[in-house]
């Protein structure tokens, strides 16, 4: 009965939702998973009860106030409470609980059923950023970093905000249409949480716990959802954002995938230019440093401290190194050497070490690597 009622409800208002949802931006997004759609239906069908609970409720309460008012001739009435109304009013309301708990009920066991996926990502939360990496199917083998890509000019307001603003990443998470995904969750300082409202999830990553949540994409697309924790300065610059394909565009993508892993696969031991190391040390300052410690350098200090003729890049290397590698604790400095290779991290202290003004030399991957412990 339950069942019937949610659906039903869920056909009969669809259309004006999704009007509200076009014109307003009120309701909940379109959902594009079973669980999510079961979610949508739901609350559609406790919008109804309680906009038919309000309407009786303050219906009676005016009728009351208009029909019985001292202005007509009406004198106040002396009872005691109404057995039968305080019956009425006690079982009405557990009969929508019983109504309701069913497909709730359901709903919850089947956002916990993560058995027998056909792809397993695992997602590591990072200030402020996420790590994937794909353990089971087709991708197996492939990692990455997600960082926010809107332009700094569009967060300073120097220049006009894009469609997604926030809400765009540089590598997004891609996975095929009509199979089971299941996220593993875990993060690497704060509790952070994986949303994403089309699929229906949203589910907590904390460190040193791995927690699960799975979805199944319905319907090709690209859908988006941020960190639903507040995980510190950036909580905000943290979206999600995942691409559903056809199988074949998904096969196609993961070719792609590996390939550029193995042409990325650097050789710790190569001799890089400082024109070369300061050029892709640029781009990973950009990607990870700069939300902190500015484009100029200069930080925002006391939290952030500027880079710019600072002791940390003036002095030795071997400190710079240990800093960027186990960041700081106590700080924000988060620990990159589990993000980074050993050539990401040569080149961007070699970037800090050569820009601004500072003159403090070159670090070769090998030096990053020989500190590693």
């Amino acid at each position: 009965m339950t069942n019937r009622m949610v659906n039903g409800t869920g056909a009969v208002l669809l259309v004006l939702s999704g009007a509200a949802e076009a014109a307003y931006q009120w309701n909940l997004p379109t959902p594009v998973t079973r669980v999510a759609g079961e979610i949508y239906n739901l609350h559609l069908a406790m919008m109804v009860i309680i906009l038919v609970i309000f309407i009786g409720v303050f219906g009676v309460m005016f009728y009351s106030i208009y029909a019985h008012r001292k202005s007509v001739g009406h004198k106040a009435e002396n009872f005691h409470e109404n057995i039968t109304v305080e019956i009425i009013w006690a079982i009405i309301p557990f009969v929508i609980l019983i109504a309701v708990a069913w497909p709730a009920t359901k709903s919850i066991l089947n956002l916990k059923d993560t058995a027998s996926p056909d792809i397993t990502i695992k997602a590591t939360g990072y200030q402020w950023k996420w790590g994937y990496d794909y353990l089971k199917g087709e991708g197996e083998g492939i990692s990455f970093l997600s960082n926010l890509s809107t332009p700094q000019d569009q967060i300073t307001g120097n220049a006009p905000k894009g469609e997604h603003y926030l809400l765009e990443v540089d590598n997004p998470v891609v996975v095929p249409l009509g199979k089971k995904v299941r996220v593993l969750l875990t993060s690497n300082d704060v509790i952070h949480a994986w949303m994403v409202p089309e699929f229906g999830v949203k589910q907590d990553a904390i460190p040193g716990f791995v927690r699960d949540t799975w979805f199944r994409a319905e319907k090709e697309g690209t859908y988006r959802g941020q960190c639903a924790e507040l995980c510190g300065k950036d909580h905000g610059f943290m979206p999600i954002v995942v691409e559903v394909l056809s199988a074949e565009k998904y096969t196609a993508w993961v070719g792609e995938q590996k390939k550029k892993m193995a042409a990325a696969a650097d050789d710790p031991n190569r001799k890089w230019a400082l024109a070369d190391l300061k050029a892709r040390g640029e781009k990973v300052y950009a990607a990870n440093c700069v939300a902190c410690h500015q484009p100029t350098g200069r930080g925002m200090p006391p939290a952030f401290p500027p880079l710019v003729g600072s002791k940390l890049v003036t002095g030795a290397k071997e400190g710079h190194i240990d800093i960027v590698l186990n960041g700081k604790s106590g700080t924000a400095m988060a620990p990159f050497g589990k993000q980074l290779s050993d050539t990401e991290i040569a080149a961007v202290i070699s970037y800090e070490r050569s820009t601004w003004g500072n003159k403090s030399g070159i670090v070769q991957p090998a030096e990053v690597k020989a500190r590693r412990k």
